[in-house]
């Protein structure tokens, strides 16, 4: 390695510059390069891609505020990393640690062979509080229910302090030849072309680490006092919104913990937040430890689950027009802002396993695909905690009425009214169940797919008899 050979900081899910510590490693070893692969081997949906074009515009842009460029690459990862670690005669190419199956492979090969190229290849955590192998049972083993983990996480003390972006952070040239290989956001084709279904997101979003902050900044001043109280109603403006800035890396489980801590002794509204801060970490951390989480039950016998396959019923229940208002609500909520609040997450994701009786898997792929906020650990945990067959999951019996649900968590309509326009003249008192009206449903807003009773019994009946077997 020669002196003042530059070092790649190679950027994945942590699109950021403060508190990464992969980029505080290369900046204290010399001139940096930085880099990010956009590689087909790992397919995104469609609401991550619109995030991403915008995360790595961002990037760039912070980077060139301070004289340096992101040179984006497409193709294979390893090849790309290993070409262009020869042609800027690197000395080490640096990383933040990814927890998933395929990446964790990716991560090991190349690590393999810049080691063999005599090249230094160091990873660091940058993305979890702690990295999922220093949280173990006594008997160190992975914990599978989250209470007793998100305690031992709580009796190792706070995460380490967030670092800031590197005082010092120079850049190495990039030789005309190689910026001939490099990409731009808008040549990576991650844009909706026709028809432009993005104007939501648009609205509702601003990818970068910037805009974290601005609305990390916004939720501890202003929504953060009442959040253990009002999280649960979505038609309060109570969550912080932050899920797809964690999903990206603008922000950090570290930033996000210590600023909390900064307000002083977390009352019970921090406390709560912080819990669903470590319920992020608790389904990275049984991704790690399962890879095909995304694929087979995280409870193996559940495996005999006799899925239904009704191909209307998923369409309707994709388009939001099931005819139970707050499942529709939702549905409509994510495909105009690739967002739904947690709450209604979960009744649709209930409504899809349990009424309709349809694998959760169609579930896990369709938010995968409309999410901004699509973490692969997350979805799937989430998909089968609801579904019965995950970690610490809500029982098989525990089915959601979507009436009560509504009712209970948007006792107004104020949710409903706005993502389900057909209804919106209704009360409170019938917008939940609008064909219980003397009139029926108003015009123009669909029947009812399925029969709750109907489809709650059927659902226990497959539930019991998979368990049976």
């Amino acid at each position: 390695m020669t002196k003042n050979a530059p070092t790649i900081m190679w950027f994945r899910d942590d699109l950021r510059l403060a508190d990464n510590p992969a980029l505080s490693d290369a900046a204290a070893t010399g001139p940096v390069i930085c880099l990010y692969v956009h590689d087909p081997a790992f397919p995104s949906g469609g609401a991550e891609r619109w995030w991403l074009h915008g995360a790595l515009a961002a990037l760039d842009q912070d980077l060139q505020a301070r004289g340096g460029r992101l040179c984006i690459m497409a193709g294979p990862t390893q090849p790309c990393v290993l070409w262009l670690a020869q042609q800027v005669g690197a000395g080490a190419v640096v990383w933040n640690r990814r927890y998933g199956g395929p990446a964790r492979q990716v991560d090991a090969d190349i690590k393999t062979a810049l080691r063999t190229m005599g090249l230094q290849a160091r990873s660091h955590p940058g993305n979890m509080l702690h990295e999922p192998w220093q949280v173990r049972t006594r008997q160190g083993t992975s914990f599978r229910v989250y209470t007793p983990w998100w305690r031992a996480v709580q009796a190792m003390g706070p995460p380490p302090p967030p670092v800031p972006v590197p005082a010092t952070l120079a850049f190495a040239p990039i030789a005309p030849h190689i910026a001939e290989r490099l990409e731009t956001p808008a040549g990576l084709d991650l844009l909706p072309a026709r028809p432009d279904w993005a104007q939501g997101l648009r609205e509702t979003w601003q990818p970068g680490e910037r805009a974290a902050h601005e609305r990390l900044d916004h939720f501890l001043s202003e929504r953060l006092a009442g959040y253990a109280r009002l999280r649960d109603l979505p038609g309060q403006p109570a969550t912080s919104g932050l899920s797809p800035h964690l999903r990206f890396g603008h922000v950090s489980p570290r930033q996000i913990w210590h600023a909390v801590m900064a307000r002083g002794a977390p009352d019970a509204d921090g406390t709560c937040f912080l819990g669903e801060v470590g319920w992020r970490d608790f389904a990275h951390a049984t991704l790690f430890d399962c890879p095909d989480m995304a694929t087979r039950s995280l409870r193996p016998e559940y495996d005999a689950m006799p899925w239904r396959t009704d191909p209307v019923g998923l369409r309707a229940w994709q388009q939001g027009r099931t005819g139970y208002p707050i499942v529709d609500a939702g549905m409509r909520e994510l495909w105009h802002t690739g967002w739904m609040h947690n709450r209604v997450r979960m009744i649709v994701a209930s409504f899809l396993t349990k009424h309709l009786l349809l694998d959760w898997r169609a579930g896990e792929r369709w938010f995968a695909d409309t999410l901004v906020d699509a973490d692969a650990a997350s979805n799937a945990f989430n998909w089968q905690w609801v579904a019965g067959c995950g970690l610490d999951a809500a029982p098989y019996f525990r089915i959601f009425n979507p009436v009560l649900q509504g009712e209970k968590f948007d006792p107004a309509g104020d949710y409903v009214r706005r993502w389900v326009p057909e209804i919106a003249h209704l009360d409170g008192k019938t917008i939940h169940a609008p064909w219980k009206m003397a009139t029926g449903a108003p015009r123009g807003y669909p029947p009812c797919i399925v029969d709750l009773a109907g489809g709650r019994a059927r659902a226990l009946d497959a539930w019991k008899n998979a368990v049976k077997a």
